[in-house]
């Protein structure tokens, strides 16, 4: 692979990984509606500049079909799968919510076989079985841990599996569009969108944003957000779904280690045991591509 796009894949595992902590410490002071709108706000502007630089250098004029194919993108990606996700963040540990969503590669891998053509080849099937297995594990359903809820498993595999179908929808117009116009645009639609979500159910829109509750904030929308969002779909654009979501690898040991250090979350076996299982079906699909 390119070496930028390494480096944009090592970087999206970054911002990804911090992203469960940073959401639990934030939704401390929003409600998970308002989360995810401010966050892709603060997201989508900081792009913007990126955004419309890269129009002009690729001198493209947008039709109707790209603001369609952008619109679904972010109602799909952000309103639809990141609401639920918040919400899930919040009813889940950190470090479970992190596993969870972290294994949206392999449900990417089904999704890219009818939409791009990506063969889901009887490896794949294998790969899919062995990482659920680990999902199981990490779950625990038996023996669910503190901080942990049904409620909470729902949500988030109905977030995970949503943004793997987002992410195969991503490479379908990548080539044309690039990374800062198909992040940009799709996050500022989705928080019109998520605007009004908020307007109907009388959610609060800008109250809780204080002098002490901007650093997270301004943290989850510029560097989890904007930056990550950015760097992965610019993974996508350059070497595909597949590659690109190599960073969902390494999000779960991110996520474990900083959720263990900033909210003193336990690491169990059964996380230990469901990491090793899911990296286990990754590394067998990266070695039988």
């Amino acid at each position: 692979m390119p070496k930028r796009s390494i480096l944009y894949i090592i970087i999206t595992a970054l911002c990804f990984g911090t992203m469960e902590v940073a959401l639990k410490v934030g939704g401390s002071t929003f409600t998970a509606l308002q989360m995810n709108f401010l966050r892709f706000l603060i997201g989508g502007l900081l792009l913007l500049p990126l955004a419309i630089r890269e129009l002009k250098r690729r001198q493209i004029t947008l039709t109707v079909v790209d603001w369609g194919y952008m619109t679904l993108l972010g109602v799909l990606g952000i309103s639809f799968s990141m609401s639920f996700f918040q919400i899930g963040v919040m009813h889940l540990n950190a470090n479970t919510a992190a596993i969870i969503i972290s294994c949206n590669p392999i449900f990417t891998m089904l999704f890219a076989h009818f939409l791009v053509h990506d063969r889901f080849t009887p490896n794949k099937a294998v790969v899919l079985g062995i990482c659920l297995l680990g999902l199981m594990f990490v779950a625990n359903p038996f023996h669910l841990a503190e901080g942990n809820t049904p409620k909470g498993f729902l949500y988030m595999l109905v977030a995970m599996i949503s943004f793997a179908l987002y992410s195969s929808l991503g490479n379908i117009r990548a080539q044309r569009l690039g990374g800062a116009i198909q992040t940009c645009i799709p996050f500022l639609i989705a928080s019109v969108f998520n605007l009004l979500i908020l307007i109907v159910l009388k959610e609060p829109v800008f109250s809780g944003i204080t002098l002490e509750s901007c650093p997270v904030l301004l943290y989850i929308g510029f560097i989890v957000t904007g930056l990550g969002y950015f760097t992965y779909l610019g993974a996508i654009e350059m070497v595909g779904p597949s590659n690109a979501s190599i960073s969902f690898f390494l999000k779960p040991v991110v996520a474990v280690a900083t959720a263990f250090l900033v909210l003193h979350e336990a690491v169990t076996w059964n996380i230990v045991l469901g990491i090793a299982i899911i990296l286990t079906g990754f590394c067998i699909n990266m070695k039988k591509r």
